[in-house]
């Protein structure tokens, strides 16, 4: 008999790395401290004065006081189901839809519903912090493959056969990608679907940075290009991103209606329905004007160019240009080994905590998303905060 407090499931959960550093960054800049922080994936700029409008009036209205379908309002199923096909082809029924608490929680809810103790799950790294964690959740076995800064951080068909077993049962694809910004090109996507299909494998696909890309990149979702996918297909997305939503909580999974089914018995005994507040706003934001969608993507894109120019004249350090989302994601590894402010850095964990120490800098070291040597720093922050931020690195690094 144990006598444990805490379960060992959760025991094992690590905190995430982003949000810790975001806390302290916080904490300091509370404190009266001068801190640039690169740490959230969070876009600076507000939420679109219409959608906030909505939400207004939503909290006004007495219907919006009572308890609503577990898997969320009709009409924003609805707008979710129309905006797929309008912003990449893919069409899907209102039924096929379940609107979460943020992407975060629709992935908990499929890797939930969809895995089995011992089923595996590729994902390529570098990952994002949450993913492995909640497989594990899920009883399954995150399988890491790993890429490099010389294949642009994209996983290859021989990369994902080498790696997959008989208790292979899905693969995590994620075009744009947090963390690295990689976009896999339209033919590479098609090339893995066939092979995911060929093999029988689920693919869950997070599609929450489909509209930031850049230069000749292109936005391309997989069950589109291979549509007999489409029945083994899970798609994530949300309103986070590209509508400056992030605290608003709203996302969403869109699966074959057996899964979606599923998905929604367990959310009604998790949390039930959404917020209707944070709904009605959504739903304003996917059935809006959309101007603004690309008018912000074009700012996020020149704060890309100006973090990379910057980042590649510091001595050691080399920056893939990223492709897609609002993150560069640098290697340091040359930096590595350095003695600075006074201290031995022999990790991107001891680099991070230097230069929040002694620059006042927040940035998440690689580590967390499964790539020591590198550093994640999002460029969803004021023009004036990039350049600063990145001028004292380079200050302090000498």
């Amino acid at each position: 008999m144990t006598n444990r407090s805490v379960s060992a499931r959760v025991a094992g959960i690590g905190e995430s790395p982003t949000l810790a550093v975001t806390a302290k960054a916080k904490a300091l800049a509370a404190a009266g401290e001068s801190v640039i922080g690169f740490g959230a994936g969070e876009p600076d700029f507000p939420t679109p004065d219409h959608v906030v409008e909505a939400a207004a009036r939503a909290c006004a209205d007495p219907v919006m006081h009572k308890y609503t379908p577990a898997a969320g309002l009709p009409a924003l199923r609805q707008a979710i189901a129309d905006k797929t096909v309008r912003d990449s082809g893919l069409h899907v029924e209102a039924a096929q839809v379940v609107v979460s608490n943020g992407g975060k929680h629709a992935l908990f809810n499929l890797f939930t519903t969809l895995l089995d103790p011992g089923d595996e799950v590729l994902i390529a790294a570098p990952y994002w912090v949450s993913y492995p964690e909640q497989i594990r959740l899920a009883g399954g076995e995150p399988v890491v493959i790993r890429t490099t800064k010389e294949t642009g951080f994209r996983a290859t068909i021989d990369d994902l056969e080498a790696a997959r077993t008989p208790r292979t049962k899905a693969v995590l694809f994620v075009s744009p990608s947090n963390p690295t910004g990689a976009v896999y090109p339209p033919d590479q996507v098609e090339q893995i679907g066939r092979w995911a299909h060929e093999h029988g494998l689920w693919v869950v696909t997070d599609e929450i940075y489909e509209h930031l890309v850049y230069g000749e990149a292109e936005f391309a979702s997989m069950p589109v290009l291979v549509p007999e996918l489409t029945d083994r297909t899970i798609v994530v997305n949300g309103v986070a991103k590209t509508y400056s939503m992030t605290g608003w909580r709203v996302g969403w999974t869109i699966a074959p209606l057996e899964i979606s089914a599923a998905i929604t018995r367990l959310q009604s005994h998790v949390t039930s329905n959404v917020a209707n507040v944070a709904q009605a706003a959504a739903l304003a934001a996917l059935t809006g004007p959309q101007e603004l969608v690309e008018e912000r993507r074009l700012v996020f894109d020149r704060r890309r160019r100006t973090a990379v120019e910057l980042l590649e004249k510091i001595d050691g350090v080399v920056c893939p240009e990223p492709e897609g989302a609002f993150y560069v994601f640098p290697s340091f590894e040359d930096v590595l080994g350095r003695d600075i402010a006074g201290r031995r850095v022999t990790s991107t964990l001891d680099l991070a905590d230097v230069l929040l120490d002694a620059a006042r800098v927040a940035l998440v070291p690689g580590e967390a998303f499964g790539a020591p040597g590198y550093v994640r720093l999002s460029y969803a922050l004021g023009d004036d905060d990039l350049v600063e931020g990145i001028t004292r690195i380079a200050e302090l690094l000498g």
